[in-house]
């Protein structure tokens, strides 16, 4: 058994009760055990919510409601107020971990217990963060440069809500997420807070060599985004990275300027 006391596994979960079972499935299979398991629940339709008291008994999870849908910040919000452990383990009930995980946990609450200043482990992302130094157990600390010489709009990309380890006091430091918005900009927004109150954290290096992300038909993702985002056009693709790197750069200097 590989137990986890002193983690709490928060889940948010809208209407995917299906991927959510097979998420706590995989972590039972594979023997993992937390301290505690919270599921965060969005508004989920009745069939959904029947389903996940069920899932309540069989693995000894607590449920956090709400009355309806509104969306990822008060989602996550609700969810860590929750968490009583010292590290919540925050993952979206469509993924899946692999066989390696358990170690890596292991590696990351050592990293945790080990640098006061690491405030977060990640474990997963859709590309590498580009500029990082070696740590250990094949795991890199992030390294964060607001100078123009780090060419890369990626650098910002320096927290994300995909599968991670962090301190259960993070909304504490970098605040709460923004509620009202749609889940990109409450993502957004949570980055660009970690970056300007000096977020400090590692990053598996086999990027995705620790969770799968599942969407099946039945169940297929609750994020929508425009067309223009998803284009594969190589004109449009290039337009859109050149935005983002002055967006991101903007924001980031402005706000800096703003909170002095």
């Amino acid at each position: 058994m590989n137990s986890f006391e002193n983690v709490t596994l928060l889940v948010t979960h809208y209407n995917r009760t299906k991927s959510l079972e097979h998420l706590l499935k995989s972590f039972e299979d594979q023997n993992i055990q937390f301290g505690d398991i919270v599921i965060s629940d969005d508004g989920s339709k009745e069939k959904h919510l029947e389903k996940l008291k069920s899932l309540a008994e069989t693995y000894q999870l607590r449920l956090i409601l709400a009355p309806q849908n509104k969306g990822l910040g008060n989602n996550i919000n609700k969810g860590q107020k929750g968490v009583t452990t010292a590290y919540t383990l925050y993952v979206q009930e469509d993924f899946v971990p692999k066989p390696l995980f358990a170690e890596k946990l292991t590696n990351a609450i050592q990293f945790m217990e080990e640098r006061s200043d690491f405030d977060m482990v990640r474990f997963y992302a859709y590309f590498k963060y580009p500029f990082s130094k070696p740590f250990r157990n094949g795991f890199s600390e992030m390294m964060f440069n607001a100078s123009p010489w780090y060419f890369s709009y990626r650098k910002f990309y320096f927290y994300s809500d995909h599968p991670h380890l962090r301190r259960s006091n993070f909304l504490e430091k970098f605040g709460k997420y923004n509620e009202g918005t749609s889940g990109d900009v409450t993502e957004y927004q949570m980055m660009m807070s970690v970056i300007q109150k000096n977020g400090k954290g590692v990053f598996y290096d086999d990027y995705q060599g620790l969770f799968d992300q599942q969407n099946s038909l039945e169940e297929p993702s609750t994020m929508t985004r425009t067309s223009l985002r998803e284009s594969k056009n190589l004109l449009i693709t290039a337009v859109r990275h050149l935005y983002r790197h002055i967006k991101f750069n903007f924001d980031y200097h402005f706000s800096k300027y703003t909170n002095k």
